[in-house]
């Protein structure tokens, strides 16, 4: 509810909220010590400091690829000596600490999940941000490429355990992938309030624009598809805040992630249809909340990515359901259902 109302301001806002307060606090607070809540967390929450999340790599892995990560963290005794690079993170320019994967076993006998620990690591010597990207929308967020050259980490600073990379990534998954769903809903309803407020005004052959169906019926197209997003992904927060089964909840979402992302970028695109020209200049703001709201299918997982996870666990739902559930057999209910002959599958 706080992220939808921070992103109305700005899908910018939304990123850094929520990379920071959501993301990184949320593992700490999770995974971390005492002693890391206090260092990271409490500061970070009054707004003396900032931290961002590193998962994409320019090679290897990251992002939808994250076990096939290639930075590594060498274990030197009471510190570990990071190598790599990671792209693409919002907060890169301007974070005082990052969350950062990295491979600390080496036996290529080992599977990637099994070899990889998530560290706290200070900006600071050997921390260098190599590249500023140009973004089509989401500027504020300081996004670039960081390089970790022979970066001393002390290993007080892992979170969670080593080699426990997958635990704290799991955990961060769900307020990511439910963030993203959620700051979508924020700048579109942002849209649709601003296209509302024109065409009851903008006058065309004699009447207010919102009388044409043209138009009216393109503003309840965007109101309907802004009413579900937000119903499919409060349902899925309240799925992860009671608790329910892990994968089911992480096929509820991925649902969310998935439609909000993409229903509110229709609803971003039939604002500005209805404002016509003006929609498309900066006098208003339809045209930065357009070009904004376009990462929301991209990062956080795909939206292909996405769709695997869903159809993966509804089938297998289903599997678990054909075995458990014997109390109804639907196929029963066709007049000619006993037409074995008739149902082949081969």
């Amino acid at each position: 509810m706080v992220l939808e109302e921070v992103s109305s301001l700005g899908y910018s806002f939304g990123c850094l909220f929520g990379v920071g307060a959501c993301l990184v606090c949320h593992a700490i607070v999770q995974h971390g010590t005492d002693d890391q809540k206090r260092k990271y967390v409490k500061p970070l929450l009054a707004g003396d400091i900032y931290a961002a999340e590193c998962l994409t790599e320019p090679r290897g892995g990251g992002g939808s690829d994250f076990f096939g990560t290639t930075s590594k963290a060498e274990d030197k005794g009471d510190h570990f000596l990071l190598n790599g690079q990671k792209r693409f993170i919002v907060g890169a320019e301007g974070a005082d600490y990052f969350l950062v994967y990295a491979r600390t076993n080496f036996d290529s006998e080992v599977p990637s999940h099994k070899a990889l620990t998530c560290f706290i690591v200070d900006r600071g010597p050997g921390v260098k941000v190599e590249y500023i990207y140009g973004l089509l929308g989401n500027r504020g967020g300081g996004t670039g490429r960081l390089v970790f050259n022979n970066v001393k980490v002390p290993r007080e600073n892992i979170l969670g355990t080593l080699n426990g990379g997958l635990e704290v990534f799991d955990t961060m998954m769900i307020p990511e992938r439910l963030g993203s769903a959620v700051m979508c809903i924020g700048p579109a309803r942002t849209a649709l309030e601003i296209a509302t407020g024109y065409t009851t005004r903008r006058k065309a052959f004699g009447q207010t624009i919102n009388r044409f169906q043209g138009v009216s019926f393109q503003v309840a197209e965007a109101a309907t598809l802004l009413d579900a997003a937000r119903a499919i992904t409060y349902t899925a927060a309240r799925a992860a805040d009671d608790g329910a089964e892990r994968r089911y909840t992480r096929r509820l979402i991925s649902e969310a992630k998935k439609f909000s992302s993409e229903a509110c970028m229709k609803v971003v695109h039939n604002a500005m249809q209805v404002m016509g020209g003006i929609g498309y200049t900066n006098v208003f703001p339809l045209e930065r909340i357009y070009r904004d709201i376009r990462l929301g299918p991209i990062w956080t997982g795909s939206n292909e990515v996405m769709s695997m996870i869903i159809a993966h666990e509804w089938y297998r739902e289903h599997s678990a359901r054909s075995v458990t559930d014997r109390k109804r057999d639907y196929e029963a209910d066709a007049h000619e259902a006993e037409a074995l002959e008739e149902k082949v599958y081969e």
